[in-house]
């Protein structure tokens, strides 16, 4: 089974991406910063680490630099996210040898999944995973169901006659009776 390293500070997001991702048949293990990061790379030998950026202790850049640079971990593919939009930001991830850069405001979970299995290049963890949406803009949570409006216990009254007119814009004389 493919093994996935989250690396998120933010407990909630670990979670959410960890969930996400074991639903997608893969192994997840996960780390708080960048220093404990590097620890279960080495352990773990992860096929692809998630990273955020900005961490306390070791940052994202600094523990991709460290990977690429320790034999047993230079070849773990690397996603990393972060709010970071700056293009230097961009350049310094892809020098130190990510294989994606993902922008958390321009991304939604189904891109990050879609940038993994692009990545990896494979089509989900074991089981092939159903047609993801592409959007770039994260998908709203659904409005909760509202009940159906109650119906008139009696039916509305007929709507008043209207006198037609003829295209010249004359009322219609209404026919004589027939005899």
């Amino acid at each position: 089974m493919t093994k996935i390293m989250v690396v998120e500070d933010d407990q909630n997001l670990r979670e959410i991406y960890s969930i996400r991702l074991t639903a997608e048949s893969y192994e997840v293990v996960s780390a708080g910063d960048g220093e404990e990061a590097l620890a279960v790379a080495v352990r773990e030998k992860p096929d692809l680490i998630l990273s955020d950026v900005m961490m306390p202790k070791i940052s994202g850049f600094d523990m991709l630099d460290i990977l690429r640079q320790t034999p047993e971990t230079k070849d773990i593919k690397v996603i990393m996210m972060t709010a970071l939009s700056s293009e230097d930001q961009r350049k310094r991830g892809e020098a130190l040898g990510a294989n994606r850069y993902l922008v958390k405001s321009q991304v939604g979970i189904e891109d990050v999944i879609n940038a993994i299995h692009e990545v990896l290049a494979d089509k989900g963890g074991a089981v092939p995973a159903a047609p993801a949406e592409t959007s770039t803009v994260p998908a709203a949570a659904p409005a909760p169901a509202q009940p159906a409006p109650a119906q008139p216990a009696t039916a509305p009254a007929p709507a008043p006659a209207q006198e037609s007119q003829q295209p010249n814009g004359q009322p219609t004389q209404p026919a004589a009776p027939a005899q």
